[in-house]
């Protein structure tokens, strides 16, 4: 039982690392998809009307990007790039 119990751990630890590589690599391909959305959207002259963002929308009119970017990220869950580039776009 001991032995069964030993030569178990490293396989868990194999299909953790496989499953956040999986993970890792689905992340950057919703990443590049949004990506390429937000560029079709501004191509045809759509915005996306969200009015938590109306908050950060304000924020980046006072000047105050840091904290846009900070409230953009808590409200919509993206990653530190993400919300810098959306910021930016606002």
């Amino acid at each position: 039982m001991d032995i069964a119990v030993y030569l178990l751990i490293p396989v868990i630890g194999l299909l953790g690392a496989v499953v956040e590589n999986r993970i890792s690599r689905l992340d950057r391909r919703i990443g590049a998809i949004e990506r390429k959305v937000d560029l079709v959207l501004d191509h045809l002259g759509i915005r996306e009307t969200v009015p938590e963002l109306d908050r950060v929308a304000g924020l980046v009119r006072e000047g105050r990007k840091i904290e846009a970017i900070k409230v953009y990220r808590q409200l919509t869950g993206a990653g530190l790039k993400e919300a810098k580039e959306a910021v930016e776009r606002m």
